[in-house]
């Protein structure tokens, strides 16, 4: 990444922390809490986040193909707004029906606020020279979690789960909407060209590649979403304590942002179809050393895991790029992303029914997911690049 792209990276992941931090990963420590209030099960939360990243696959082109217009200040700064909107409908709900339309509204958000959006509008701003801002901005939200789960944890101890989702929803309009707002550019001509093809459809065809990146991004993207639920249930299976675990989940965070900065260092020199294979082998290599070695093999495969799902999250945005080049970027990424929105919406309960019959076994199916990916990813040749 170049000087001059640093204020757009350190202005997007502060951004993109904070919107992960209050929309994708509230229902893990909130879904109790509201559960009690409203009166019904967890499951109702969790049923309605889901149903919330369907929608945000949906949207997924649509928006897309909007910031391929006009660029990304536009988009991004309404998914502030809607974030926000969302949150406070959130904490003013007092039955399932405003709170499902909350998360309703969440999912317009994260359509438009989560990583495939601010990827597009990097795309959109430096062209086939996005991978260094891409991998940037992943490295700063790849804490998100990190930084959103004790915020949201002290929030729910001292101001109670309603009060932290209105938190979440001013930190929304008084520090990511003025980042998106004031330090993404302004896109030249972006209005008339947005008047002059507004009813034209891009013409993106379902080519082979194409439908084999889909299915790449849908495979990790269903391991991910599990894992991201059921990783300590798993670990405990294998003979783990509750406590270790814990320790070993703690380290997927630590082991995504440091294959991040592999990715911005060594393995930028290659094209990235050749690390998104090596991060295909990551999950299926940890979980092979836990079906050797047992629990004391805990941390070394969050370690893998987490590597593996560092270099993925990041090539989500430069594989498409370094393959199909900046033309209709956006279009291309919803288009792509949808099956993975979708097949991270349904992993939690699919893996969930999984463990209850498999317990750790259910680690070759995550495997065979990852392996499966892998061997889609060798029949895509990278061609010439486009710059």
């Amino acid at each position: 990444m170049s000087r001059r792209q640093l204020p757009i990276i350190l202005a997007l992941g502060t951004t993109q922390t904070l919107a992960w931090a209050s929309s994708y990963y509230l229902p893990a420590l909130l879904a109790d809490p509201m559960a009690r209030d409203l009166g019904v099960s967890s499951n109702w939360i969790f049923g309605a986040f889901s149903a919330s990243l369907v929608i945000s696959a949906m949207l997924g082109p649509r928006i897309g193909r909007r910031i391929d217009l006009v660029g990304g200040r536009q988009v991004l700064s309404a998914s502030n707004l809607t974030i926000a909107a969302g949150l406070v409908l959130l904490g003013l709900s007092q039955s399932v029906t405003v709170m499902a339309f909350a998360w309703f509204v969440l999912g317009l958000g994260m359509a438009m606020g989560l990583y495939d959006a601010a990827f597009a509008a990097l795309g959109r701003i430096y062209g086939t020279e996005a991978r260094g801002s891409i991998t940037g901005i992943t490295l700063m939200a790849g804490f998100a979690s990190t930084v959103g789960w004790p915020l949201t944890a002290w929030g729910l101890a001292h101001i109670g789960w309603r009060d932290t989702c209105f938190a979440w929803a001013a930190a929304n309009i008084l520090i990511g909407l003025p980042l998106n707002f004031f330090m993404l550019p302004a896109i030249a001509g972006a209005r008339q060209a947005a008047t002059a093809t507004a009813s034209e459809k891009p013409h993106v065809p379902l080519d082979r590649t194409m439908i084999l990146l889909a299915f790449v991004f849908a495979a990790v993207g269903t391991v991910t979403g599990a894992m991201a639920v059921h990783f300590p249930r798993i670990l405990e299976a294998t003979g783990a304590s509750h406590v270790e675990a814990i320790a070993a989940g703690a380290l997927i965070g630590p082991a995504q942002v440091v294959a991040r900065i592999l990715e911005a260092g060594f393995l930028s020199r290659f094209h990235p179809l050749w690390s998104t294979r090596l991060a295909c082998l990551t999950h299926p290599l940890g979980a092979a050393v836990v079906a050797i070695f047992g629990a004391p093999a805990a941390s070394a495969f969050a370690l893998l895991h987490g590597s593996g799902n560092g270099i993925l999250t990041i090539a989500r945005g430069t594989l498409p790029l370094s393959i199909f080049g900046p033309k209709d970027f956006g279009y291309r990424l919803g288009i792509i992303g949808a099956p993975a929105r979708m097949a991270q919406a349904m992993a939690p309960l699919v893996f969930g029914l999984l463990i209850d019959v498999m317990g750790a076994r259910v680690l070759i199916v995550s495997s065979a997911l990852s392996l499966a990916a892998l061997a889609a990813l060798f029949l895509i040749r990278p061609g010439p690049r486009p710059d």
